[in-house]
């Protein structure tokens, strides 16, 4: 092969090289040039969703107060916050749904349901003692300061969480899980109440 060959081959392989390139910036230049109108759109429906959600989650926490005035802060956060998962969770799949992703939108919104099962499972424990402790915080015989029995153990409520409860026993402090005391509590009466104070045997079991 002489020079010229070689120098000619070196330059077509050159030139080919080079409108390999040109091509692939030109298709991914017109890519994104097309892709832009959606990407608008899906960053304006960004902005107004969170403005909406910010809007409807006021409304949510002003109607949780105004209906339930008497509960506990934690009950109503409690709510709120599912509404608020609920919500970014919609926005998250109207997204991709805004943007062209409807069948990625759709295969997520089948593929959360399956994941919410195996979560539920997962935390079945944990949730069984958040709704045990919805049922406490709105059980009126069921506050701060009562005297209360479960099982075998006696003690004065101090505070009532979302998944346990603290109560003082003497000079210590309980802690149960609140599907345990909700199965199996009892509230005291005043007379039952001062013998448990006093140590009293028997005082309510």
């Amino acid at each position: 092969m002489t020079r010229q060959s070689t120098t000619t081959a070196a330059q077509d392989g050159s030139g080919s090289l080079a409108g390999i390139v040109e091509r692939s910036i030109e298709a991914f230049v017109g890519d994104i040039v097309d892709a832009l109108p959606k990407i608008i759109a899906g960053v304006v429906f960004l902005a107004l969703a969170a403005i909406l959600v910010k809007v409807i989650m006021t409304l949510v926490r002003y109607v949780l107060r105004r209906t339930l005035p008497g509960e506990s802060p934690v009950y109503r956060h409690f709510l709120s916050t599912i509404v608020l998962v609920v919500l970014w969770f919609g926005v998250a799949l109207s997204f991709l749904s805004v943007v062209g992703l409807e069948e990625i939108a759709a295969a997520l919104g089948t593929a959360s349901g399956f994941l919410a099962l195996g979560v539920a499972y997962a935390l079945s424990d944990m949730i069984e003692d958040a709704v045990a402790g919805v049922y406490l915080l709105r059980d009126p015989d069921f506050t701060p300061g009562d005297t209360i029995t479960v099982g075998d153990t006696t003690g004065v409520i101090e505070s009532i969480e979302l998944r346990k409860t603290r109560f003082r026993t003497g000079d210590d402090v309980e802690v149960r899980s609140n599907a345990v005391v909700e199965k199996r509590w009892k509230k005291l009466d005043d007379g039952e109440a001062e013998a448990a104070a006093d140590g009293s045997p028997g005082a309510g079991s």
